[in-house]
């Protein structure tokens, strides 16, 4: 499948959570994952091998529920005579109620957000590495950081440009700017270079 910049930046980084865990949100298939799945559309390419492999099993799971769905729907209490059996319509009828009411009760998917960020030091003699782990070390509920890389911008000053998945309920990106920036030894200023919706 043919994917934009801002659709490789999401494979890389969800491929790199994968890699340690088996889905999205706990050790099942969510609502989560269906929402993921649904969002990148087609199975993602063999060089994204966990992401591939954990979108081929949301899709067999997905089927299951489907199949069943199906199921429910034959009508079992379908006659041909013109008299209504009130039994089987109290029955179905409950089982109306009973489908809807689980539907209700569904937990609503977790909106995420990748983003990527430019961390800009002081100068060329700004130790990198620390700065890269002073960064990763930002623990906040909800942040995932991703991949990284230090990208050149001239005066052999380099960036580091990092990527992460925030929860948007539970992370605001001032705060997490504002806990960079407070860095200040390494950091010099933070700007959000990209940010897609998952």
């Amino acid at each position: 499948m043919s994917v934009s910049l801002e659709q490789s930046l999401a494979l890389h980084i969800i491929d790199a959570y994968l890699a340690e865990h088996k889905y999205i949100e706990s050790d099942k298939a969510t609502a989560a994952d269906a929402t993921v799945a649904k969002a990148l559309g087609a199975a993602p390419a063999a060089e994204f091998a966990h992401a591939a492999k954990w979108f081929a099993e949301v899709n067999k799971e997905a089927a299951a529920p489907a199949a069943e769905a199906d199921e429910d729907d034959i009508d079992l209490f379908g006659s041909d005579d013109e008299e209504v059996d009130e039994e089987a319509e109290k029955i179905k009828a409950a089982r109306v109620a009973e489908y809807n009411a689980r539907k209700a009760n569904k937990p609503k998917p977790t909106a995420k957000t990748t983003v990527t960020l430019d961390v800009k030091p002081w100068d060329d003699e700004t130790n990198m590495d620390e700065l890269t782990q002073g960064v990763k070390a930002i623990a906040m509920d909800g942040l995932l950081w991703g991949g990284h890389q230090l990208v050149a911008i001239g005066f052999g000053i380099k960036k580091l440009q990092i990527n992460c998945v925030v929860e948007d309920d539970k992370v605001s990106m001032d705060d997490l700017t504002e806990q960079i920036e407070a860095l200040e030894d390494y950091v010099q200023s933070v700007d959000v270079a990209a940010m897609q919706k998952i």
